[in-house]
C-alpha cells in the first residue's frame, strides 16, 4: 500500500477523507479548498479546512460539519445585541479555530503550518493542507456583477442565476511545499477526487498553476466521485449551478467538468444506467453505494475507491 492524496472540500468530501483516513491513516494527505474562505469582524475564516479537521478529530457535528459538535451561540447573541452582523452565525466553540488561526497569520505563519498543528492538537495523523499558503477567492459571477462566494451563499442565499466563477488570486497562487511533497510522493498510489461542488469547491485547486499538469504527470489513477446521485446534489447549490450553467446536472455532467483530468469515475447504483455513456468520455466507470450516511458507509465508499484505482493501475499495466 502506498500513500493517497485527496482533493477535498465541503461535508461530503470530509465524509470520504474520513473513510480513507480510517483505511489510510498516517499515508493519507488531504489537500483543502481555501477559494471559500473569507474575513470577518477581523478573524480569518477557512470553512472548508475547519470541516475537514473537524471530522478527521471525531468533533464535528453531526448536523453541520463545519461546526464542532456541541456548539452553542452566545457570543453571536451578545454580538447582535450590541448591534454587530447576525450572519454569518457564529458558534462560539467554532470561534477558536479564526482566533487562533488569525492570531498566526498576523505573526507571519504560514496557513500550512497553523493547520497541521491544529491536526497535532487533535491527534489527527494525517495531513490536512490548505491548497495554497496564498490568498484565492472564488467569485461566483451574476447578471449584477461579481459576488464572493462566501457572500453568495450567506446574504444571498444562492439566489442569484449563475453565469461563472472567477478565482481571485489563483494566477498569482502556488502549491506549497507540503502539497508539492505529496504529489511527488515515490509510493503515491492513488489521487482521490472528493464529492463536492465541482465549480467552487473542487475548481479552485485545480486552478493553482501547476496542479492540473502534476496530476497528470504523477502517473497515479486520478479517481472522482460524483456529488450528483439521481440527479440531484446531496448537499450543496451544484444542481442548480449546472442547470444555470447549461450543464448536465447529472452525474455524466460532472464527469464531463473532470475530463482529460481523471482516470475514472465512481457513480451512485442509481446512476448505473449512466455508466456506458460516462465511458465513452474516455475514463473508467465504478458503480457503488456512494451516499454516506454512516462511519461504516465512509470506509466502505473509501475502500471501493482504492480497488478502482488499483484496477485502473493493473489494467495500464496490462495493457503495456
Amino acid at each position: 500500500m502506498g500513500r493517497v492524496v485527496a482533493l477535498a472540500a465541503q461535508v461530503g468530501g470530509a465524509r470520504l477523507a474520513d473513510g480513507l483516513y480510517q483505511l489510510r491513516g498516517k499515508e493519507l494527505t488531504v489537500v483543502v479548498n481555501t477559494g471559500d474562505d473569507f474575513e470577518h469582524l477581523n478573524l480569518s475564516f477557512c470553512p472548508d479546512l475547519d470541516t475537514i479537521v473537524y471530522t478527521l478529530a471525531r468533533v464535528a457535528s453531526a448536523s453541520a460539519g463545519w461546526e464542532p459538535e456541541g456548539e452553542t451561540r452566545n457570543v453571536q447573541a451578545m454580538i447582535s445585541a450590541l448591534g454587530g452582523p447576525d450572519r454569518p452565525a457564529l458558534g462560539d466553540r467554532s470561534l477558536a479555530a479564526p482566533l487562533l488561526r488569525s492570531e498566526g497569520l498576523a505573526a507571519g505563519r504560514a496557513l500550512t503550518q497553523i493547520t497541521l498543528d491544529f491536526c497535532r492538537r487533535l491527534g489527527i495523523q494525517a495531513r490536512v493542507l490548505p491548497m495554497s499558503d496564498e490568498a484565492v477567492r472564488t467569485y461566483v459571477l451574476t447578471s449584477e456583477g461579481a459576488v464572493a462566494f462566501h457572500d453568495y451563499f450567506t446574504e444571498l442565499a444562492c439566489e442569484p442565476p449563475v453565469r461563472g466563477f472567477q478565482y481571485a488570486g489563483a494566477d498569482e497562487a502556488r502549491l506549497s511545499d507540503e502539497v508539492l511533497d505529496a504529489l511527488h510522493a515515490a509510493d503515491l498510489e492513488a489521487v482521490v477526487i472528493g464529492p463536492a461542488n465541482p465549480y467552487h469547491a473542487i475548481r479552485p485547486m485545480l486552478e493553482i498553476p501547476g496542479m492540473r499538469e502534476l496530476l497528470r504527470s504523477r502517473g497515479a489513477p486520478v479517481v472522482a466521485v460524483s456529488p450528483i446521485i439521481g440527479g440531484r446534489a446531496l448537499k450543496g447549490s451544484a444542481g442548480k449551478m449546472m442547470r444555470e450553467l447549461g450543464r448536465e446536472p447529472t452525474a455524466r455532467g460532472i464527469a464531463v467538468e473532470y475530463l482529460r483530468l481523471i482516470d475514472g469515475f465512481v457513480i451512485d447504483n442509481e446512476d448505473a444506467a449512466l455508466a456506458e455513456s460516462i465511458a465513452s468520455l474516455g475514463m473508467r466507470v465504478c458503480t457503488v453505494p456512494t451516499r454516506m450516511r454512516s462511519a461504516e458507509d465512509r470506509v466502505a465508499l473509501a475502500q471501493s475507491v482504492l480497488e478502482f484505482a488499483a484496477a485502473i493501475r493493473e489494467a495500464r499495466i496490462a495493457e503495456v
